[in-house]
């Protein structure tokens, strides 16, 4: 759903890049209520995770494509404040380094894919998770439902900005209801990878998803015959539970995708290139304005070998996301004051057995 330059008038995409800014401006301030020293890193972790995963194109109909979002996984993982940093971190470094989305149509991306998407994905799973049972199970239906819904949300205010600002005349009903029918679609491949990623991380460390903080259930003790509370856990020191092995994990899992499954993606053109073209909304496209980067459309400038180019693409991507990531997010963080911090209170085996 990468918005190209051309597509929206001047005035919109000003408006919509003040939008995008203060939104920014806004989550930068919550972000440091979400982020520590422990968890920052992990952040920056979940912004190339998004870049390798957005280059894996899935088949969902007929000569169209589609690709992760990223902002209900983000928000449900590290914070709604956080989530909308993170795919705007991968935004900004696709449109500048790669010439993925017009940089003038960076406001409109930042206002569709990553503030629609965290804020739609994130109050749809809170929602859930309140009237679901405190199960690990629950968490990762939410996740599910979330990301399903916050993709055709994401498409449909797209189109609401085409409404007011788009640069050809197209009847906007026929736009709607093809942008919101094929990235209802796309919805439930974005579902599938939220639900399956967050479920993998509950699995292993429930106490580093976001989404899953105050909803464990107290544990049961039978005593004579009856069910008690059993004492509370004591705090665990956040030193003593170590993030490098999930963040080198995760980091592993981000170069593997970009530099070598993204080779297998789906080259048919995504859900909005498709409408685009079937509409002709696209009429007015304008040359990106990095079109002459060395990385442009994820290869490497010079090499023939078209793996190999777009291999070393993917990783340099992701390496320089979770640098520019981490570097934010460090930044923004909260300072801990003592020995445990708010994600580190509570025994992760006690969160696996009761979320």
């Amino acid at each position: 759903m990468h918005v190209p330059d051309g597509f929206i008038n001047a005035p919109v995409s000003l408006a919509t890049g003040v939008v995008a800014a203060g939104a920014v401006a806004v989550s930068l301030r919550g972000a440091r209520r979400e982020l520590d020293e422990r968890t920052a890193p992990l952040a920056g972790l979940v912004a190339a995770f998004i870049f390798a995963v957005q280059m894996l194109n899935f088949p969902v109909a007929a000569g169209t494509s589609g690709h992760l979002l990223g902002g209900a996984l983000a928000a449900i993982l590290v914070g709604p404040y956080t989530g909308v940093l993170c795919v705007s971190v991968v935004l900004l470094m696709q449109g500048v380094l790669f010439a993925d989305g017009g940089l003038t149509a960076l406001g409109v991306n930042i206002t569709v894919m990553a503030v629609v998407t965290t804020v739609v994905g994130y109050a749809v799973f809170r929602g859930l998770v309140k009237v679901l049972p405190k199960k690990r199970r629950s968490i990762t239906v939410s996740a599910f439902v979330a990301a399903v819904l916050s993709v055709p949300a994401a498409a449909a205010a797209f189109t609401l900005v085409y409404a007011v600002g788009g640069t050809t005349d197209v009847p906007i009903g026929q736009v709607l209801t093809a942008m919101v029918g094929v990235h209802v679609l796309i919805g439930i491949g974005e579902a599938a990878i939220t639900a399956l990623t967050v479920g993998a991380v509950i699995a292993v460390r429930p106490d580093l998803v976001y989404g899953a903080r105050g909803l464990t259930a107290p544990l049961k003790l039978r005593v004579n015959g009856e069910l008690v509370d059993a004492p509370a856990a004591e705090p665990v020191p956040a030193a003593a539970r170590s993030t490098r092995r999930v963040w080198l994990a995760g980091l592993a899992a981000s170069l593997v995708l970009a530099g070598f499954v993204s080779f297998y993606a789906s080259a048919d053109p995504d859900g909005l290139e498709k409408v685009a073209a079937d509409k002709g909304i696209d009429a007015k496209t304008e040359e990106h304005a990095t079109a002459d980067s060395p990385l442009a459309d994820y290869g490497i400038e010079g090499l023939t070998d078209a793996r190999i180019s777009g291999g070393l693409a993917g990783v340099i991507g992701v390496g320089v996301t979770v640098v520019a990531g981490t570097g934010v997010f460090w930044a923004v963080r909260r300072r801990r004051t003592g020995e445990t911090s708010p994600a580190s209170v509570r025994d992760a085996s006690d969160v696996a057995e009761n979320v």
